[in-house]
């Protein structure tokens, strides 16, 4: 079928759903990311595999939040330091991570509006505007701890400085402009390429690393040390802080309208299936490069006796020496420069969601990206020019304790929209799958609310 073109006026959904009273009248409706939304076709009938084809693209530009640079430093200190034991909770989190990402994708299909239309629709102004400003404090965090990512990379692959490698980070987002001028579809294709680098580099590092494979498939295995050592428990703890991110749900709600389904209840059903299969097999991608990192960190570091590692620098130092191979050390900080690009481009982009959706604010698109990226880019020069590279590696820790903050914020909305008949009809989640995603909501604002603790008063 054609697309449907973003001037269109939107489905009613008086019409559309029978949940439709369950948002304020006053909200107003307007499409989610409308330079884009319903432009990409699908086929009706036909063989199931172009069915996912055509669906193929939004889940991986989620998954690249679930290995950004914040998520390295987590994954390094755990597989230093304990080897492979914390493989089980990259596991879980990655796990929550697909729950999480399917319910997001079910808001946005089913309703026709991505998180922050729907919270527009439901709260009040003032809780709103207090949703919004963390919201956009989470952003900046994420968006903070990919700049410093990639100008950390960009330093040891040429040299370049770090203050000059955050300035180079600020022309993602007119990347990300000419990638969404000439297609939603390219900006897929973009993210996936740079998703296939990193996948390669850790590919070739396990292989020269070459893991015992009984230890890995033992580390997948929960043990009781992570509850008992207090250190373990504290990093495992931050790998799953550091996995989930609250922006993520906001941008899947939003680009899984990007294609041209039926607005209709069996083709929003459709869409729900095939969009969720998409998200679970990028979030298995993301699972493997989580569990590569600490994989190569446990093989190489752990098994060395430098438990000490924890930081990016360090381990690109390490990596050659240890493993006895020269492009390795290069690899690390390639996979690392790729992930950073892509964090950057998903970042801005859910920026603009977020700003759109909370304050139906529309900026020129230009001006709300290079808005978001000057906002990150300002506090990682102050700092690189004050305290030098340590600075940066505090601010990076200081970013994910932001994003714990806001995590239940972004969380708890998503799974009582999902939840709610009015708002969802016959798509609300079942009172068994509501069980288990209040019970993850509950283990992943408890889990953010210890690291927040530890990490200011520990």
């Amino acid at each position: 079928m054609d697309a449907r073109s973003p001037e269109m006026p939107p489905v009613s959904l008086s019409n559309a759903l029978p949940g439709a009273a369950g948002w304020r009248l006053d909200a107003g409706h307007k499409l989610s990311l409308p330079e884009v939304n319903s432009t990409v076709a699908v086929p009706v009938g036909g063989l199931w595999w172009r069915r996912l084809l055509a669906f193929a693209g939004p889940g991986y530009l989620v998954s690249v939040g679930y290995m950004d640079p914040g998520n390295w430093a987590t994954d390094l200190a755990g597989g230093s330091k304990f080897g492979y034991t914390l493989l089980s909770v990259i596991l879980l989190s990655n796990l929550m991570a697909i729950l999480l990402q399917a319910l997001a994708a079910r808001l946005g299909i089913v309703t026709d509006r991505d998180l922050a239309q729907a919270c527009r629709a439901t709260y009040s102004p003032a809780v709103n505007f207090v949703l919004w400003l963390a919201c956009e404090a989470a952003i900046i965090a994420c968006d903070l701890a990919e700049v410093i990512g990639t100008a950390i990379a960009l330093k040891l692959l040429f040299g370049i400085p770090l203050i000059g490698g955050a300035l180079l980070a600020a022309l993602d987002a007119f990347l990300l402009l000419l990638l969404m001028n000439r297609g939603f579809r390219f900006l897929e294709a973009f993210v996936i390429a740079l998703l296939i680098v990193i996948a390669v580099c850790f590919v070739v590092q396990i292989a020269a690393a070459a893991p015992p494979v009984a230890a890995i498939l033992g580390g997948f295995v929960p043990s009781s040390q992570i509850f008992t050592n207090s250190e373990m428990l504290y990093i495992a703890i931050g790998i799953i802080g550091a996995t989930v991110m609250p922006h993520n749900l906001y941008l899947h709600s939003s680009i899984v309208q990007t294609r041209a389904y039926p607005r209709t209840e069996e083709g929003r059903r459709d869409a729900i299936k095939w969009a969720t299969t998409d998200s679970t097999i990028a979030l298995m991608l993301a699972l493997f490069i989580n569990a590569a990192i600490l994989v190569v960190a446990a093989a190489t570091f752990h098994k060395s006796g430098h438990a000490d590692v924890a930081e990016i620098g360090q381990a690109f130092e390490l990596l050659s020496p240890l493993l006895g191979l020269g492009i390795a050390s290069t690899l690390f900080a390639v996979a690392l420069l790729a992930s950073g690009l892509n964090s950057t481009v998903t970042a801005t982009l859910a920026g603009q969601i977020v700003m759109q959706g909370f304050l139906d604010l529309r900026l020129p698109n230009w001006a709300q990206r290079l808005l978001t990226r000057g906002i990150a880019i300002v506090p990682v020069i102050i700092v690189t020019a004050l305290y030098g590279e340590r600075g940066t590696a505090d601010l990076l820790v200081f970013s994910q304790v932001v994003l714990s903050m806001q995590l239940p914020f972004a969380v708890i909305p998503l799974v009582r929209f999902v939840s709610d008949k009015r708002k969802m009809g016959t798509f609300a989640i079942s009172l068994p799958v509501a069980a288990v995603a209040w019970l993850v909501a509950g283990v992943i604002v408890i889990l953010n609310l210890k690291l927040l603790y530890d990490t200011i008063f520990g």
